[in-house]
């Protein structure tokens, strides 16, 4: 449910922005929108994000077809709450390029990604998609560190083999200093082949006394 709400939004805002920017700026037109903090410069990239490996289109929308599907495929494993955000970051950025490079001009499979966002310090230009795609990587990165699985639980700090934690937790497998071990007499208790207290001793039978006819 996170998922897919994260990844409409993410959708719909990237598809969004730039109808908007398609709409109200030439291909090149660029200002300032944060002082030298941000500013917007509309390019059209056949390339993949931040305009790398541009001319080869076909091969991102194809990656990015597989990538597509394999997030849907292992959607219904996730019971994080951080990861169901990080897999509808990752999922919403890859359908907003994709739509891009299928349906945008010049055809099918090979359409260019509208980009408009730039910040002076960095020499690429992006879009929301991109942002959407580098969060979910830092996301990724941030929990991998701390340990947090697809289920929400941390990870144990050292692997522990199964079996020896079971044999070690096992009572039966604990002796207690003072406790008899098998095979051996307990101290003060019967021996074997002796009477215990009480118990009568029987005569031991003499060879010669036979009875007489």
């Amino acid at each position: 449910m996170i998922l897919g709400v994260v990844a409409l939004c993410v959708y719909l805002v990237d598809q969004t922005a730039k109808l908007l920017v398609v709409a109200n700026l030439y291909e090149g037109q660029q200002f300032q929108v944060l002082g030298q903090l941000l500013q917007f410069h509309f390019v059209k990239n056949a390339g993949a994000a931040f305009s790398i490996g541009t001319g080869s289109t076909w091969i991102f929308s194809i990656v990015g077809v597989g990538v597509l599907g394999f997030v849907i495929w292992y959607a219904p494993r996730i019971r994080s709450t951080a990861w169901a955000v990080l897999f509808g970051l990752l999922l919403g950025g890859l359908l907003g390029n994709l739509t891009d490079r299928l349906f945008r001009e010049p055809g099918f499979g090979v359409g260019h990604v509208v980009d408009f966002l730039q910040i002076p310090v960095l020499p690429a230009i992006f879009n929301l998609a991109d942002v959407a795609i580098v969060s979910s990587m830092v996301l990724f990165l941030l929990l991998t560190l701390r340990g947090v699985g697809l289920d929400g639980r941390h990870a144990p700090d050292g692997d522990v083999d199964p079996e020896s934690e079971s044999v070690a937790g096992d009572p039966a497998s604990e002796s207690v200093p003072g406790d008899p071990v098998a095979g051996e007499p307990v101290a003060g208790g019967p021996v074997a082949g002796e009477p215990t207290l009480g118990e009568p001793k029987q005569p031991i039978a003499n060879q010669h006394d036979k009875p007489q006819s």
